[in-house]
This record gives structure tokens, sequence and C-alpha cells, in this order.
């Protein structure tokens, strides 16, 4: 019985062993198979495209109105009834021209008033004058008739100011926008009786943010494109020192020509303005990707072929593509394959035309 239990265990001790050199075996002969496997498996293959660093204009669009150069709210500069509207809204007067004539009111009779008056200062003193070229008038008295004889000139000048202050007229030439006053209404001093609008130059204003306001200056260029589809090119005329208070942007005045009049004030219009140029280079839109840490960018491939993230700033917008700053000129920035790599790795780069990105034939 115990000689049985001892070959037993002698079998078993003997099938443990032949069983266990074989996985012992298998595991010493594949290895150099699996480091080899690892040795020839072959880079991420990634498409690059080498950058080309110029200065570049970047251009702003913004949406602003139209509003004329000039325009005056004519006032009444004396009281009167309105006898006469020479004029109709739309009307293109000059300066000068006649737009509503107010009442007489006793305006000529003062002046004819005056006029007699001074007529009586004349006369009085040439006689006195020629009394005292004989000694028999002091000629002390003389300084005081000349004196009145000057009050009177003053006198019918003001009366024939006050005659004239009964027409009104245009200041500046343009369109009569706007006429608040109807024949036989009685008006005040000061009293608004007419709107003229200079539509030639027009203006499109907008609203510049503060970061931008370095970028441009008066005389730059600017594209005015208005709601209608119509385009306009001008030049920037005024740049505000003082933001508006709500909203913390600058007003800019971008004057164009409109000796037609067709574009009226205060339609919506979008204005571009080229700004200072930088250096910056052109990439696709699907290169720009984002790092571990979140921040905007392009994987390029320096001299080793190793993957390097590059931080970069949005400078302007094409419909394919993106002009961004901080890419230095002549760095192999991956345009594809850049989301599937990851900082520090080697790749094979491979050029736009597939041949091999690393210079060598």
């Amino acid at each position: 019985m115990f000689w049985a239990r001892l070959t037993a265990l002698a079998i078993f001790i003997g099938v443990a062993l032949w069983i266990g050199s074989g996985y012992l075996g298998r595991a010493t002969t594949h290895a150099p198979v699996t480091k080899a496997a690892q040795a020839e498996k072959p880079l991420f293959r990634v498409v690059i495209e080498t950058a080309a660093v110029k200065p570049h204009a970047r251009r702003i669009t913004l949406t602003g109105r139209t509003q004329s150069d000039q325009r005056v709210t004519v006032s009444a500069r004396t009281s009167g009834i309105v006898r006469k509207i020479a004029v109709q809204r739309g009307a293109h007067v000059a300066v000068g021209d006649l737009l509503v004539e107010l009442s007489d009111d006793a305006r000529e009779a003062n002046v004819a008033q005056a006029k007699a008056r001074l007529a009586q200062r004349s006369a009085e003193l040439q006689a006195r004058e020629a009394l005292a070229q004989r000694g028999n008038y002091p000629t002390l008295n003389l300084e005081q008739l000349r004196a009145e004889k000057q009050a009177a000139e003053a006198a019918l000048a003001s009366a024939e100011a006050e005659l004239l202050r009964a027409n009104i007229v245009a200041p500046i030439s343009g369109i009569v926008n706007d006429l608040p006053v109807e024949i036989g209404q009685g008006v005040q001093i000061g009293a608004a009786v007419a709107e003229i609008i200079a539509p030639d130059p027009m203006l499109a204003i907008i609203e510049l943010p503060e970061r931008r306001l370095s970028a441009i200056k008066v005389g730059d260029p600017g594209e005015i494109t208005l709601v209608t589809g119509e385009k306009r090119r001008g030049e920037i005329r005024f740049i505000s020192r003082r933001p508006t208070a709500q909203t913390r942007t600058y007003r800019v005045d971008v004057g164009f020509a409109n000796p037609d009049a067709a574009i009226p004030d205060g339609i919506a219009a979008d204005v571009a303005l080229v700004l200072a140029p930088v250096e910056a280079a052109r990439v696709p839109r699907s290169a720009l990707t984002f790092s571990a840490e979140g921040q905007l960018g392009l994987r390029i491939v320096d001299a080793d072929d190793i993957v390097r993230f590059v931080t970069v700033v949005h400078v302007d917008d094409e419909d394919s593509a993106l002009w961004v700053s901080g890419v230095k000129a002549g760095m192999r920035i991956i345009v594809r394959g850049q989301d599937f790599i990851a900082e520090g790795q080697k790749v094979e780069p491979v050029a736009e035309s597939g041949t091999s990105g690393t210079g060598k034939p």
C-alpha cells in the first residue's frame, strides 16, 4: 500500500514538471519575438505644413448706422406770424434761400423812422458845421452832434437787421427734412421752423471696443456695406477720446461720398476697418486644437520628429483658414492627425503632397 502511494506521488510530480517546462520554454522562446515586433512597430504618420509668417492686415467688421455730416435745425430769430412758406419737405436748398417769411409787425416802419432820424441828424450836423466855420457856432458842440448822428446810424442798422430777421433763410446747402410750422402760426424767438440735412458727405458711425482703439487712426480706409447691399468706400474722419458710459466703446466716424443723395440718414450699415498689420501665419481651421491644459494652439513637429505644442493668438478669419500669431517661420505644423497624438510622441511627418516631411529625399 505504501509503495503504491509513493509511485502515484512520483508520477504526479513528474507530470507537473513536464507541463511546467513547456510553459517556461514557450515564454523563453517568444520573448525576443515580442521585442522585435515592438521595435518594428511603425510610427504614427501625420500630415504637416510648413509655416509661412508674413505681415497680415487684420479686418474688423462692426455694425453701425449712417448719419448726415451736417444737420441743422433752423430757428426763428424774431417773433411773428408765419406769412409765407417758400419751400416744401424734400426740397433742395442752397445757402441763403428763403425758407419762411414772418409778418412785418411794423418792422418796415421802424426802418423808415430810423432813416428819417438819420437824415435829420445829418442835416443838422452839416448846418452847424457851416456856422462853426464862420465862427457863429461853438466848435465844442459839434462833437455832440456827431455822436447823435452815429447813434442814428446804429439805430437804422438795428432796424434793418430786425427787418431781415423776418425772412428766415437756409444756413447750409442740403435737403429740407422737416417744416414744423404752418401759415398763420405764431412763432417766438428760438422756435424751430425747419430742419436741413446735408447728405454729402455721409457718415457711417460705429462703436469700437477699447482693445481695438490703438489699431486704427484718422485717415485709415473703411468699407461700408449698407443693408441694401450697396457698398461704398471711405476713411476714418473722427475717433472719440471719451467712451460711451454704458458700453465702454468709442465712437468712430467713417466718411464717404454721397453726391446723388441716394443713401438716406439712419440706415444700418456694416463697416469693415483694416487694422494695423501684425506678423501672422495662415493655417487651416482644422489644425487648431487644445493642449492638456485647455490652451488653444497648434501641434508641431520639431527637428527630431517629436510632437510639440505651440500656443497661438487668433488674428483674423477667412472662409477656410485662420490667421494666427505666435508661430515662427519654418515651423512644421501638423494639419491632419493632431488629435490622435500627444506631446512628446515621435511621429512620421508627411508633407501635404505625400512626400516625407523630414526634408530628406
